[in-house]
């Protein structure tokens, strides 16, 4: 466990809730692209959206990898921490305290949003089901959620309030004023 105080679940989710804007300033523009391009280029549309494998493999490139991007990025920079978390004074360390290396960075991010690539994929799937109300994407969904309250209860086990994704990187959320 390193040497800093590490960060409690509230001030996690406010900064995450800061990152969310970051999040919405690069979302918005793509949806009124997308928007735009269902009304003026809706041959072009149609084909990156025909089926849900295109779709998928369109909404991760566009959606997923980018916001990855900005974790993992983020995270393994100096800093050690996104504008989220660097707003909430927190940082992302290893067991020493220091900064987390690229490859454990986009560890810990890859295994945070696994919850929510796997959401996308339900939701596309069922945008494109003969039968929406199989209960394969029910119990699709009920997995996304027990992903993401284990991935939160695993915090308060432990004593190390490591998620999950924290655990699978050897990482931990301290206080930034505690960063050495």
């Amino acid at each position: 466990m390193p040497p800093q105080k590490p960060a409690g679940l509230w001030l996690r989710l406010i900064a995450f809730g800061w990152d969310y804007l970051v999040i919405l300033a690069y979302l918005i523009p793509l949806v009124a692209v997308g928007a735009s391009a269902y009304r003026f280029a809706p041959e072009v549309a149609a084909t990156l959206f025909s089926n849900p494998v295109r779709a998928q493999a369109v909404g991760f490139a566009l959606i997923t990898l980018p916001v990855t991007l900005y974790f993992a990025l983020s995270e393994a920079a100096p800093k050690q921490a996104t504008w989220g978390k660097s707003r909430a004074g927190l940082a992302v360390v290893d067991a020493g305290g220091s900064r987390l290396s690229l490859s454990r960075s986009v560890v810990r991010t890859a295994v945070k949003f696994v919850p929510w690539e796997l959401a996308h994929f339900f939701i596309w799937q069922i945008s494109f089901a003969g039968n929406p109300e199989s209960p394969f994407y029910a119990a699709g969904f009920i997995g996304v959620w027990a992903l993401l309250g284990t991935d939160l209860a695993a915090m308060f086990i432990g004593g190390k309030r490591q998620t999950l994704h924290d655990r699978a990187a050897g990482a931990f959320v301290v206080r930034a004023s505690s960063v050495t």
